[in-house]
């Protein structure tokens, strides 16, 4: 058996698992992931190789806040397909009320030769997509 190479899966705890879903289920989807697993406490999406894993974080530990500067995870960052892909996914995202980070240096506030979008999640963890060169 083969296996590959790079994460067999990522998971992260959120303040609500229905605004979670909510955000997550239109835009996995569109980078190419499918729905993998549901259960009371959480729900997955998985590409070929991998997954990603969202659960209801406990009661007990919903004091302290996510954030990305803090030690920890900074932030996900996805291939789209295309720049036009970015593009759609732009105009979708503002239908939504979702804030852009870095707009006013968009598509290259990643660099010159770095076409991106950037936005935050629900629990605000920044969500890059990344278009190929």
């Amino acid at each position: 058996m083969t296996t590959s190479l790079g994460f067999h899966h990522i998971e992260i705890n959120v303040r609500s698992l229905e605004v979670t879903k909510g955000f997550y289920d239109w835009l996995l989807p569109e980078l190419g992931f499918s729905l993998f697993q549901k259960w009371e406490n959480g729900f997955s999406y998985k590409t070929e190789s991998s997954y990603l894993v969202f659960v209801q974080t406990e009661e007990r530990y919903k004091d302290i806040s996510f954030h990305r500067k803090r030690s920890g995870l900074n932030h996900l960052a996805f291939w789209a397909k295309s720049r036009a892909q970015i593009e759609r996914l732009r105009v979708q995202l503002k239908k939504k009320n979702i804030s852009f980070l870095y707009e006013d240096k968009f598509p290259f506030a990643g660099g010159e030769n770095h076409y991106a979008l950037f936005f935050e999640d629900p629990d605000r963890l920044k969500i890059e997509i990344v278009a190929p060169r």
